[in-house]
């Protein structure tokens, strides 16, 4: 089976191609194309991935990637391949090309895997930038940030999904793209069902609650439900039991795993629930706003320093560069919110949140459940179809969906409350009016889309938003007054 990277040289795509690496299962990924618009970046991960496939002996006697229990809602833990009956013989590691030209890309693809970043780091530096000197927070996905990251993304995806449905017709689309709800959304009109959102924040506060409690997350259904980065852990069922009650009324084990700790004990007995880590941005946005100004570099500040770095590192010394994205990597999670994590006075990362597992093992689980109808629980990014009585059926939301050879089906989960159904609908419809927006040039969608997000909290600011945005981004330039 071929699998094509959109954003093949982004730094996140040895994780994936680590995990085709430790498949051992049949009907494995054989061949990898990775396509991005920069030369330089292709050769640079290009050779990490060689430098990988070097290596395959060595890896085969690591931890297989996951596979999902047909009860699980996350990718199931791992199991040895002589365990799963397999046999641990030394296969031959898929095999990587590279190329600039699109078409050439998605030609015979099976998987279209699409991890783009328009406008790369230097553009989520001003998405962040712009909305700090206003006073709002800048995170990429989130608030005005995301909004910006959204208005130059969607028009590219767009046009991936439109040759993707002329060149490769019969491939299923695996969206990572950010921000990754609204861009699947965005997609569906040309690819249908065929396109899926896929996030490991979900699955990881899944099997992190789980872990807690001392449930093997392989036998544990996790009623999840929300947006793209704005969800909701509400119930874990364990042989039929609701355990999810216990882990609230236990400080000790709530504080154990990384959400506890952002959000605190007290606040999530409240709730009645766990958020995505993604909603400290909204439970204690003046906090947060407050951390995030008084550092010296943004997080996509960062990035760009240290990803520039790796890049040039790589270009010169290409025969160390697994080695020096190693080193980077191990960097960059140890960073990740470190902001929030500030706030609530949570310490640094725990290695334990780290290994929760990522999205290259959701979507290797995604692959095999349509490639071999080997039925799956994910959580996913997929349309409602009347599973969230708050929206319509195309908006598209993060849910449990049961997986196989016809793609993802949403499975039945409780209610949003009142307080989820709120925010959940009002950032919906900033989704919508930023699709609206981008497809149609619109500067009064894109204004709406500002101002009616619920960390933005003026129509004034909103315009200043837009204004600055349209200054700072060419891109946007075309929703100038």
């Amino acid at each position: 089976m071929k699998l094509t990277i959109l954003g093949g040289g982004g730094f996140r795509v040895p994780l994936v191609y680590q995990a085709l690496l430790d498949d051992h299962a049949p009907g494995r990924i054989t061949s990898v194309v990775l396509h991005d618009t920069d030369p330089t970046r292709l050769a640079a991960i290009t050779a990490v991935l060689h430098q990988q496939a070097a290596g395959v002996p060595a890896a085969l006697d690591a931890t297989p990637a996951l596979v999902g229990d047909a009860n699980s809602a996350v990718a199931g833990p791992a199991s040895s391949a002589a365990s799963r009956g397999l046999d641990s013989a030394p296969l031959d590691p898929p095999v990587v090309t590279a190329t600039t030209d699109l078409d050439e890309a998605l030609r015979g693809a099976d998987f279209i895997f699409s991890a783009i970043r328009v406008g790369g780091l230097a553009g989520r530096t001003v998405d962040e930038r712009v909305a700090l000197d206003l006073g709002v927070l800048g995170q990429e996905t989130v608030g005005a940030g995301g909004i910006a990251y959204g208005l130059r993304t969607l028009p590219v995806a767009v046009q991936i999904a439109q040759r993707v449905a002329a060149v490769a017709p019969n491939a299923w689309t695996i969206n990572f793209t950010n921000p990754a709800g609204m861009v699947t959304e965005a997609m569906i009109p040309f690819l249908g069902d065929r396109v899926i959102g896929i996030c490991d924040s979900p699955s990881g506060l899944g099997r992190r609650a789980a872990l807690a409690l001392g449930v093997d997350p392989a036998t544990a259904f996790y009623d999840y439900a929300g947006l793209n980065h704005l969800g909701w852990l509400r119930g874990l069922r364990s042989e039929g039991v609701d355990r999810l009650p216990d882990l609230l009324h236990s400080p000790d084990a709530l504080t154990s795993f990384e959400e506890g700790r952002l959000f605190g004990a007290d606040w999530l007995r409240s709730l009645g629930s766990i958020p995505n880590e993604y909603l400290h941005y909204y439970y204690f946005a003046r906090e947060t706003l407050a951390a995030v100004q008084a550092v010296r570099q943004t997080r996509g500040a960062f990035l760009l320093d240290q990803q520039s770095a790796f890049y040039a590192e790589t270009a010169d010394h290409p025969e160390q560069a697994l080695e020096l994205w190693q080193k980077t990597r191990a960097e960059r999670e140890a960073t990740y919110m470190v902001e929030s994590r500030e706030v609530a006075d949570a310490g640094e990362r725990d290695e334990r949140d780290m290994a929760a597992g990522g999205y290259e093992q959701v979507a290797l689980s995604l692959m095999r459940a349509i490639a071999h109808n080997e039925r799956v629980s994910l959580i996913l990014n997929v349309r409602n179809r009347g599973t969230l009585r708050h929206l319509d059926d195309d908006a598209v939301v993060e849910i449990p969906c049961t997986v196989d050879a016809n793609g993802a089906l949403p499975v039945a989960v409780s209610q949003l409350t009142d307080h989820q159904a709120g925010l959940v609908c009002a950032v919906k419809a900033v989704e919508r009016s930023t699709i609206e927006a981008a497809g149609a040039g619109s500067r009064s969608a894109a204004l709406r889309a500002f101002a009616w997000h619920p960390l933005v909290d003026s129509v004034s600011l909103a315009r200043q938003l837009l204004d600055s945005y349209t200054d700072h981004l060419p891109g946007l330039a075309r929703f100038r007054a």
